[in-house]
């Protein structure tokens, strides 16, 4: 890495523009923009670091890690802002991209090369020939956010937990729902733009504490007997009856709060038989219309009602799916700009009007409207739908 610098330090990850062209300052991007430029310093920093060492696995597993993040994370979530032409979006990602590059390039020359003279010469004929003659990347601390990469991970977090709620409630995840609910302390975490994302991914409409639903668990408690049995000995069942008659979520509460409890069972030397959370099993069941899902302290639950406006929401995104597959098997382009025609069923119909807005933008649809389905339009049955879509 020393031997890229030349003995000039070059400017910082983040914090120029490439053919002459400035970009936005990082602190006025959107909060995923302002996360991966932080991300891709932490990059850097870790990279160069592990090279100095000669650790070249630790190169690979970060770099690794991070084309992940990249990939999964910000380009799936800042779609939309690509296709709006987001200034902030398009810089970031260029700016991220030109880096990772440079920092690959010890491991994969021929690669990087490649990429370099098909996206970085062709942007800026004015910048290095090569990758290979590129300053390597410094890492400007100023722009490392330690608070926002934790408030990211939590964010990550809480939608790796509400597609577990979903997938075990078999929702599709298509289907909008009214709201998911999280933690006081970790919604406290999460500004609005997290809190946005969040909603956007999972699917709700509203992002709530666990105080605004109450208690969604019930509980039912009974005695391990192989914990017990140990302790106990003969007086196990009745010690184990004692726990079965105990009310759960009291039992459930005081085990989580003091860590044991001490229960009234004459059979037991002394009257008293004091179990701990080793001695009792303590399972969880959602109430009627909530699907919870908890791991590693976190806990997501969403409410499954669907009223008939989340169900028209619903059909909206099929019809949505539908349309795009359309235009795929018409092969469009993902950028061309089409007229829709559709005719469906009452029902969907009714859906399709009050959702056209949405459904004409996510199509890139012109020009929608309602006409008696012909033999050479596409075809859904199970959604009573058929469409033509037309290139503009």
């Amino acid at each position: 890495p020393r031997a890229h610098s030349g003995g000039v330090v070059p400017p910082a990850v983040g914090s120029r523009g490439f053919g002459g062209v400035v970009p936005p300052a990082v602190t006025e991007r959107h909060v995923l923009d302002r996360w991966l430029v932080s991300a891709t310093n932490v990059l850097v920093r870790d990279v160069t670091e592990a090279l100095n060492n000669f650790d070249t696995q630790r190169v690979g597993n970060l770099i690794a890690q991070f084309v992940d993040e990249l990939s999964n994370w910000y380009v799936r979530r800042s779609r939309r802002r690509f296709w709006d032409g987001d200034e902030g979006a398009l810089w970031t990602l260029h700016e991220t991209l030109e880096t990772l590059t440079k920092l690959m390039a010890p491991m994969v020359p021929f690669i990087t090369e490649r990429v370099w003279q098909d996206l970085f010469v062709t942007t800026n004929p004015h910048g290095p020939e090569s990758v290979h003659l590129a300053s390597w990347p410094v890492a400007d601390d100023s722009l490392i956010d330690e608070s926002l990469s934790e408030s990211m991970d939590l964010a990550r977090r809480i939608v790796e937990l509400g597609r577990g709620a979903r997938a075990e409630a078999k929702a599709k995840i298509r289907q909008p729902l009214s709201r998911a609910l999280i933690s006081g302390a970790a919604l406290a975490k999460l500004d609005e733009d997290l809190q946005a994302e969040i909603r956007s991914e999972l699917n709700v409409m509203a992002l709530d504490s666990f105080t605004a639903a109450g208690d969604l668990v019930d509980h039912c408690a009974k005695g391990n007997f192989r914990a017990l049995g140990k302790k106990y000995a003969k007086a196990t069942p009745k010690v184990a009856a004692a726990i079965a008659a105990a009310d759960p979520e009291w039992l459930a509460s005081e085990l989580a709060i003091k860590g044991s409890v001490e229960m009234d069972v004459p059979e037991v030397e002394g009257g008293k038989a004091v179990v701990t959370a080793d001695d009792v099993i303590v399972s969880e069941r959602p109430r009627e219309g909530w699907s919870v899902v908890n791991e590693q302290g976190e806990t997501v639950a969403l409410d499954l009602e669907i009223t008939p406006e989340l169900a028209r929401a619903g059909q909206a995104r099929e019809v949505i799916r539908f349309v795009q597959d359309s235009r795929k098997k018409a092969g469009l382009d993902v950028s061309d700009r089409i007229t829709l025609a559709w005719s469906a069923s009452a029902d969907l119909a009714t859906a399709i009007e009050e959702h056209a807005e949405q459904i004409s933008q996510e199509v890139l649809a012109v020009q929608m409207s309602r006409e008696p389905r012909a033999d050479d339009w596409a075809v859904e049955p199970d959604l009573g739908l058929a469409v033509k879509v037309v290139k503009v």
